[in-house]
């Protein structure tokens, strides 16, 4: 496993902790669809306060992809001792990662 971090460790929960945590997260979304539902009809998506909301959730969401692509997935590899030792690798990695964010971007300019 060169240039990679060792496996991590699975937390240890009580079963009580383990049961409640699923619970939660199988209830979300069945809870959310019902309380869409519950607000649709009256629900006006050009108010400014529905605008300010999907703004936040937009700008949180789109925070945590950021900090997940960025700090979990590319700094393992950038961090991977043969990427440090060869800079003709780091730029080409740098490069496709700027050059993959500008896609992603022009991309999102028609969604």
């Amino acid at each position: 496993m060169t240039g990679r971090t060792s496996p991590k460790r699975p937390a240890k929960f009580k079963c009580r902790a383990v049961v409640i945590m699923a619970i939660f997260f199988s209830l979300t979304t069945p809870v959310g669809i019902a309380i869409g539902i519950g607000i649709s009809s009256s629900y006006n998506e050009n108010s400014p306060t529905a605008l300010a909301v999907e703004g936040i959730l937009n700008a949180a969401s789109a925070g945590i992809l950021i900090y997940m692509a960025l700090v979990d997935l590319l700094s393992v590899d950038f961090m991977n001792p043969r990427m440090q030792a060869n800079r003709k690798l780091q730029l080409g990695a740098n490069a496709s990662l700027l050059f993959g964010a500008g896609c992603m971007s022009l991309l999102a300019k028609w969604a």
